[in-house]
């Protein structure tokens, strides 16, 4: 009787996957598809860190910490970012105490014990632009800016996004409001070739060639700064990139040198060995 039912009930469970399956194979065959804005993919950008043999440049990933600090930290954090660890971008010690008493950071009073802003240590992390996401979302048109610790860890093709959207602010195009009136920017939106919903809250941050001075002397085009800024964005999602790689490529030398090995021993060892032939 137990047998009986198991049987029963999996053949009932059977049925009801089966009409689920050919009920949703249906709809999708015949639903008509509800057309949807065209937007562009991400440029593929030639980034040094690209491909297995890639490493960081320490000087595009200070130009883009540059970047991020004088136009990005106005609204978005690094809350998974300590100043210490600018010392990876090629900082000296001294360097990173000073860049990092260049931030306020919350911190209590010791007189008081009231909370207040004090100068930054290098064992601080990044600050967040706002106290909390009410006030973020009051200052942004009610949307909240994202932190961008991980971004380009966040988004599919992250450097390549990153950078493409920083440059992909512009006007709808007539023929494109003719079909699809519904990407006219509302109040407090943005037009982006590059947004899936083409239209975004967050406003232009580069917004002309010269807004960062580099230090060494680099133009500071929108396009330097774009592609610098997402450089520096990936680094702070994969501060260990490199060293993966490199750790990577020597374990396949590895790996390639002790098939080698293993191969060679089986000739040395087993090829004479040849098994002796059987008498009928």
């Amino acid at each position: 009787m137990i047998r009986l039912f198991g049987i029963l009930t999996g053949l009932v469970f059977t049925l009801v996957v089966l009409v689920a399956f050919v009920t949703g194979a249906y709809t999708a065959a015949t639903e008509e598809a509800t057309p949807h804005a065209p937007y562009e993919h991400p440029r593929d950008i030639d980034f040094s860190f690209d491909g297995p043999f890639g490493k960081w440049d320490t000087q595009q990933l200070q130009r883009g910490y540059k970047v991020y600090k004088e136009v990005c930290a106005a609204c978005h954090g690094l809350k998974y970012v300590a100043f210490r660890d600018l010392a990876q971008l090629g900082y000296s010690e001294a360097q990173v105490k000073a860049l990092a008493a260049e931030w306020q950071v919350p911190g209590i009073d010791p007189d008081t014990g009231e909370a207040t802003m004090r100068a930054g240590e290098p064992t601080d992390y990044f600050p967040s632009p706002y106290p909390n996401n009410v006030a973020a979302a009051a200052a942004n048109n009610n949307a909240i800016p994202p932190d961008l610790s991980l971004i380009t860890k966040a988004r599919g093709d992250g450097s390549n996004y990153v950078a493409s959207l920083l440059t992909g602010y512009q006007e709808p195009s007539a023929e494109l409001l003719a079909e699809f009136p519904e990407v006219a920017p509302a109040q407090g939106l943005y037009h982006n070739v590059y947004f899936p919903n083409l239209n975004l809250a967050m406003a232009p941050p580069l917004t002309s060639d010269g807004q960062v001075t580099y230090d060494d002397g680099t133009e500071a085009t929108i396009e330097q700064m774009s592609t610098d800024v997402a450089a520096f964005l990936t680094w702070t999602a994969e501060p260990k990139m490199q060293i993966r790689k490199q750790t990577g490529v020597w374990f396949l030398g590895f790996l390639l040198f002790a098939t080698i090995l293993a191969y060679l021993s089986y000739k040395q060892i087993w090829a004479g060995m040849k098994p002796k032939k059987r008498k009928d």
